[in-house]
């Protein structure tokens, strides 16, 4: 590193050079930190590279460009130069604090790290590090003509040099490099469970966090992923990577993808873009990593929300027509789930049930043979977020639906706690972070479909197998 002005609470010295962040009431925080360069141009879908040191103070007051992605109003956000990061820590000269590197979720084609707020998280004692990724057709495709070793897995390969960034970094904002937990939620929790199985990721976090996107669900195998990056050329009117690469960006975002995230699938692997196994990146399925004792031995903590599947079926804006979808689905083994799931009064409430309990999107009992295979290398804790969600869908009974436990870690839009949600709120973040800092989160290691329900009103152990009828679903094929 080279010289430069004398640090205070508000600059720090990078290995890249000097920052210029926010002191505020509560915490520090430096956004828009570049951890690679910009993959533009040639370094389109290319693995990341080295982001170039600048000269002076490098202003990191304001959030960076976000990547590229359909928005709402069926427009195109963001941009290929977005490969920032942003840390948080609390307050005082501090050193050797746990971090917890947070990955985003979106369904890996919407989302950014800035959106998340972690200043109630770091009045813990531990600094948050959150990070953008490329998204979409830029983070995830794979064609005959990429011939980059991360072909399909551009965001991973992004996630890995973001957690090489905080290795050679973190000591100077008061963290212990040594001391990393690579935490991520919905599409960032079937990113850590990659990275688990990711020989890329070998050694870069010591602890994870798999929080709504259970490990044993599988990710795209190759001929899957091929074809879909071949109907997106075709798509994008190409047929060869000369021509994708001369598309302005705007042009490689296709928003039916978006519309993608809020759909019910039978499979995880239903969504677009995913990571692909199979590959250099990726040699194998996470939960046969897993099975297999070659998936980083570190301890996990990884569980879901308790009515999951219930935000899916809501924002699908459909009525449902439940034993069409079961029908459609599943196929023979239908009539056998209707009788177990009977429509009653709530077809929809009904189905968001038995797709919660199934998992095989996002849910229950898939989570069970992730939690047995990693618990075999180091420990590994199970947990079900029961706790109702501050924001709740008009016309549904109070639920722990998909997202429902990120307003009590993070903050994505002001909310208003009661003290009871607050207390529990503070709680929540007491276990992730002890998790961060020892590896154990307060209760013991899961054993036998055994996991730690959370709520205000009670916490404790539940038989998630049982409660979510696992047995019966291992019947299903």
């Amino acid at each position: 590193m080279s010289g430069g002005p004398p640090p205070d609470e508000a600059r720090v010295q990078t290995s890249d050079g000097w920052l210029q962040g926010v002191v505020a009431a509560d915490h520090r925080s430096f956004q828009a930190i570049p951890y690679a360069a910009p993959p533009v141009g040639p370094l389109r879908w290319r693995s990341p590279q080295p982001a170039k040191p600048w000269q002076g103070v490098r202003d990191a007051t304001r959030p960076g460009q976000r990547c590229t992605q359909s928005n709402f109003q069926g427009g195109v956000t963001g941009g290929e130069d977005c490969l920032f990061l942003n840390v948080t820590t609390p307050l005082g000269a501090r050193k050797g604090l746990p971090v917890l590197v947070f990955v985003h979720g979106g369904g890996l084609v919407t989302g950014a790290g800035d959106a998340w707020n972690p200043r109630r998280m770091v009045q813990h004692d531990a600094i948050v590090v959150t990070l953008n990724y490329r998204l979409g057709a830029f983070g995830f495709l794979k064609h005959p003509s990429l011939d980059d070793p991360y072909a399909g897995n551009f965001g991973l390969a992004d996630q890995q040099f973001a957690l090489r960034w905080v290795r050679d970094n973190i000591a100077a904002f008061g963290g212990d490099a040594r001391n990393v937990t690579l935490w991520g939620q919905s599409a960032g929790g079937v990113s850590v469970c990659s990275q688990l199985a990711s020989p890329g990721a070998r050694g870069l976090f010591s602890k994870a966090i798999a929080q709504s996107a259970p490990c044993g669900n599988a990710v795209l195998d190759p001929a899957t992923a091929v074809e879909r990056g071949l109907a997106f050329a075709s798509f994008a009117g190409c047929s060869t990577e000369a021509c994708l690469r001369g598309l302005p960006a705007s042009q490689l975002v296709r928003h039916s993808d978006r519309a993608e995230t809020f759909q019910v699938h039978r499979y995880a692997t239903g969504k677009t873009w995913m990571p692909v196994a199979g590959t250099r990146a990726l040699p194998l399925q996470p939960l046969t990593a897993l099975q297999l004792g070659l998936a980083a031995d570190v301890p996990l903590l990884h569980g879901g929300t308790k009515h999951e599947v219930r935000a899916h079926v809501t924002f699908s804006g459909q009525p449902v027509d439940y034993p069409k979808v079961i029908k459609g689905m599943f196929g023979k083994e239908a009539s056998r789930i209707l009788s177990a799931y009977p429509a009653g009064s709530n077809p929809g409430l009904t189905l968001a049930t038995a797709l919660t309990d199934y998992g095989a999107m996002v849910g229950a009992c898939t989570q069970l043979p992730a939690l047995k295979a990693a618990s075999r290398g180091a420990p590994a804790y199970g947990y079900e977020f029961a706790e109702p969600a501050v924001r709740q869908f008009e016309g549904w009974p109070p639920s722990a639906t998909h997202g429902a436990d990120m307003d009590f870690l993070l903050d994505l839009m002001p909310t208003s706690f009661t003290p009871g949600q607050k207390a529990f709120a503070d709680r929540l973040i007491g276990h992730w972070v002890a998790f961060a800092k020892n590896g154990d989160p307060g209760w013991p290691v899961y054993q036998g479909g055994i996991v730690q329900s959370l709520a205000a009103a009670q916490t404790g152990p539940i038989d998630l197998a049982r409660e979510h009828r696992c047995g019966f679903w291992q019947t299903i094929r």
